[in-house]
């Protein structure tokens, strides 16, 4: 594993192109391209202010850069890097900034969230979308590029829209049967969309594209419900994380529970592997420790060292947004996995067998998990703690790496380049790149308890 020079960077931005050829990076007010294989950088942007926010183009020949507090879009050509162009919402303001699939139109969402202006990079031309609705996620685009989903508000009723991307005409338009609706999403085969209301409302709704009503889907009443939802990539399952510290997983076919995954604080199966991150080691370097021998013909641990408790955080829960339940979830690309973390034991990761329906490990770090993210190529996944270490952890096992650099770089944020052989470490003002081995040989320096490997 070998790690790039530290590069600046502002308000960890910093985001692969599509095609895996560029890297891009901001610093300030400046938006850098770097080639991703040497590193060099390409072309250096200079916008009007601090940039909030980037975004690639589908085909990464433009990219977007969004300045909020302006009411500014600026939209750089990698191609001609003589060609820009800016777009100002002037008094409507600016809270959100997207590229549309076809990666020739970008849609701006003004302050209040009174419409959504459709700009034309080709013809210049400018649409408008009224109502949209202010939740945590109100647009979603089917995978194929062909359809839109649109939350909307109107008369205190929530409604879903869906438009044709390739001339922006409605669709389809019906009401939702929810109290307060908080997001949308498509499955990745663009067939179903997912609706879910409030965390007040324990609600989740499955619709067809043509607007038909397919399911409806509630665990339980008079309590928080719904935290987070995430598709699988093949479409087959909908897991749904819960207030309550268990993960739901629905089936394509009859949209029915078929299991639940909860998270309790205590691991009671000797058979589930858990790996703590150890206090101290020995100067490693960038080697890692090996696993121990495991003896031959033993058996498991007794049941009185068999049991694992993991660190619990006591949510305050007089408070908005209590840190409990499922904050956070992802399916490794094959849909074979799901990682979960339970907001109340947020040091650990859950990593669950999809195929078998059980848990299949369990990582306990020293430091509250800051992000995770799988492997795009292969389940392998890669965890930061706001350390200077970084961990990777497939079913082979488990490794912890130190990131090198003057004082302690603090990976805050991710993210793998797509073809699953580097990934960029993001801290508060600097990045670097970290380099896989193909054939990278799986060790760990943490310490596992319990089970077999």
């Amino acid at each position: 594993m070998n790690f790039s020079e530290v590069f600046k960077l502002s308000s960890l931005l910093c985001k692969f192109s599509p095609d895996g050829k560029y890297l891009a990076s901001c610093v300030q007010y400046r938006l850098v391209v770097r080639d991703v294989n040497t590193l060099q950088i390409l072309q250096l942007y200079t916008c009007l202010d601090q940039i909030q926010h980037i975004e690639w183009s589908a085909d990464s020949l433009f990219i977007l850069c969004a300045m909020y507090k302006r009411g500014l879009v600026q939209v750089w050509s990698l191609e001609q890097p003589e060609w820009h162009c800016k777009i100002d919402e002037g008094s409507a303001g600016l809270v959100a900034s997207c590229w549309s699939p076809d990666g020739r139109h970008i849609l701006n969402t003004t302050e209040f969230h009174l419409r959504i202006t459709v700009w034309s990079l080709c013809t210049k031309s400018v649409s408008y979308i009224k109502y949209p609705k202010a939740c945590l996620q109100g647009i979603t685009f089917t995978r194929d590029g062909r359809y839109m989903a649109l939350a909307e508000r109107r008369d205190c009723k929530d409604y879903v829209s869906i438009f044709v991307c390739s001339d922006w005409q409605l669709l389809r338009h019906f009401d939702t049967d929810t109290q307060d609706l908080t997001g949308i999403e498509w499955a990745p085969n663009g067939c179903v969309l997912a609706v879910w209301d409030t965390c007040l409302e324990y609600k989740i709704l499955l619709y067809s594209l043509d607007g038909r009503l397919l399911s409806a889907y509630s665990a339980y009443e008079w309590s928080l419900g719904i935290k987070s939802v995430a598709w699988s990539p093949s479409s087959q399952f909908l897991a749904v994380g819960s207030y309550d510290g268990k993960v739901r997983i629905l089936n394509h076919v009859t949209w029915k529970m078929i299991t639940e995954f909860g998270h309790p604080a205590t691991i009671n199966n000797p058979k589930i592997v858990v790996y703590k991150e150890a206090e101290k080691s020995p100067q490693l370097g960038l080697g890692c420790l090996s696993f121990p021998p495991h003896r031959a013909g033993a058996g498991p641990l007794p049941s009185s060292e068999s049991k694992f408790s993991l660190q619990t955080l006591k949510p305050v829960t007089d408070r908005a947004n209590p840190k409990i339940g499922i904050g956070m979830l992802a399916f490794s690309p094959d849909s074979y996995f799901l990682a979960t973390r339970n907001d109340n034991i947020p040091n650990a990761v859950w990593v669950w067998d999809i195929q078998k329906l059980r848990l299949f490990a369990v990582l306990e770090q020293l430091s509250p998990v800051r992000a995770f993210q799988w492997d795009p190529q292969q389940p392998r996944l890669a965890i930061c703690t706001g350390g200077s270490r970084l961990y990777l952890w497939s079913p082979a096992g488990c490794m912890s790496v130190q990131v090198p650099g003057e004082g302690d770089f603090a990976v805050l944020s991710l993210c793998w380049h797509l073809s699953g052989d580097s990934m960029a470490l993001l801290s508060k003002d600097h990045f670097c790149l970290c380099f896989l081995e193909t054939e990278a040989v799986v060790g760990t320096a943490c310490r596992q308890l319990g089970g077999h490997t």
